[in-house]
């Protein structure tokens, strides 16, 4: 048997099935994937939606995304099952990329660590910070200026002082 990986099936079901119709594919689906010794890792419906062109003189379907982990074996199976089902319009049956996996699941632990340091400043309270003061050193600065460029570089020297008389 092979090792088993997680793919992704999407398929699209013609709208004039209800939503006990769904579930009932979706079971049959679950059913197919467990049998075939995998499992379903995620299901999301998406609800009813506009196509992008006509199937089968249908506008509109209700499309649903199924994660699953399991063999090659039961991507066959579930190609040939649907491929024959007369409320399935399309689907697609692609296996998910393990760097993407794994740049899902460290983004979502990121995401965790983030609520929890957000969570952890709301709950104490920032304690108030004395006024700082200014450093002696800035206060000490000498009062006078370069001396002023007269290379001949095309840079205007600096303007002399004004002078009080």
């Amino acid at each position: 048997m092979s090792e088993p990986r997680q793919y992704e099936l999407i398929y699209v079901i013609a709208p004039d099935v209800d939503d006990a119709g769904v579930a009932e594919l979706h079971a049959r689906v679950e059913g197919i994937v467990t049998a075939g010794g995998g499992q379903i890792d995620k299901t999301d419906n998406w609800g009813r939606r506009r196509l992008a062109y006509e199937i089968d003189r249908h506008r509109e379907g209700t499309y649903v995304l199924e994660l699953f982990t399991g063999s090659g074996a039961i991507v066959a199976e579930l190609d040939r099952r649907l491929k024959v089902a007369d409320n399935v319009l399309r689907f697609l049956i692609v296996r998910v990329d393990e760097d993407l996996r794994k740049a899902e699941h460290a983004r979502a632990r990121r995401q965790s660590k983030r609520k929890q340091r957000q969570s952890a400043r709301s709950a104490a309270p920032a304690p108030e910070a004395a006024p700082v003061e200014a450093p002696a050193a800035e206060a000490a600065e000498p009062a006078t200026e370069p001396p002023a460029k007269t290379d001949g570089s095309g840079d205007e020297p600096a303007p002399a002082a004004e002078v009080s008389e």
